[in-house]
């Protein structure tokens, strides 16, 4: 299985703190992976730092490349990000927004093309977003803001996606929507990493990767006995993963 995503001897401080530590992971492509861990394991940092969003040491390779080696615009086509709690200009249309996932597509200062504005409505049609593409983002509720900026996302027709918390402020059946857009994502060949908080969306995952401490405690398959056992562990047996038919589940114990 090819990997989408290399790291190497990843380390990272954030003011004078080491906050990763010779981090070493491989994420397979056209898989989906979950990243989980407590509150301050490292989990933002490392997604950022396999964005090229943070200063390193070490390397990261997208699909089998140095990141440093890729041209700006054809990894900003390439690789694309969702942030932790985003902020956008709230004067701007919720059109306006989901465009700005197409500009890596456009040269400087072009008006958007027919496949521009063709891959911004299927990607607000695929989010629920549409009806309301001429409002302005700050009319918006928490919930309705991610969802545009998930479209903004997708828009952007990235190989390798990365999500930090996508789930924040979206509600349980908008939630299961997302899951069933990263699915369909998947199965048009696409690779999705998101860092979770919710552990039962987290088990429905391809893969599942656990940091702690700045570093790797595992990576499995997330129906794999050893990665219950070591999610488990990694909350220090305050839940325990359950089958519920053909899923899994996390229940405090």
């Amino acid at each position: 299985m090819s990997a989408a995503l290399q790291a190497h001897a990843i380390g990272v401080s954030l003011g004078g703190t080491a906050v990763l530590h010779g981090v070493d992971l491989q994420l397979p492509a056209a898989r989906w992976t979950s990243v989980v861990g407590p509150n301050g394991a490292g989990k933002s940092t490392l997604l950022k730092t396999l964005a090229g969003l943070l200063p390193h040491s070490g390397t990261v390779n997208l699909l089998g490349r140095p990141l440093a080696q890729w041209r700006g615009r054809e990894r900003a086509r390439t690789l694309a990000w969702l942030g932790q709690g985003e902020s956008g200009a709230d004067d701007l249309s919720v059109w306006e927004v989901a465009m700005l996932g197409r500009l890596p597509h456009q040269a400087w200062l072009a008006s958007p093309s027919p496949a521009d504005r063709a891959a911004v409505e299927q990607a607000l049609r695929a989010t629920q977003a549409w009806d309301w593409r001429e409002r302005a983002l700050g009319a918006l509720s928490g919930g309705e803001r991610q969802r545009v900026l998930l479209a903004r996302l997708l828009a952007v027709d990235a190989d390798v996606l990365l999500m930090d918390e996508p789930l924040a402020n979206l509600d349980p059946p908008h939630q299961a929507d997302w899951m069933q857009l990263v699915r369909e994502l998947v199965a048009r060949g696409k690779t999705v990493v998101s860092v979770l908080h919710e552990i039962g969306v987290a088990l429905h995952a391809d893969e599942m990767l656990i940091v702690n401490h700045g570093r790797v405690q595992h990576q499995g398959l997330c129906n794999a006995a050893d990665t219950h056992r070591a999610l488990e562990a990694v909350f220090d047996h305050r839940i325990a993963i359950h089958a519920l038919g053909d899923q899994w589940v996390a229940l405090p114990r």
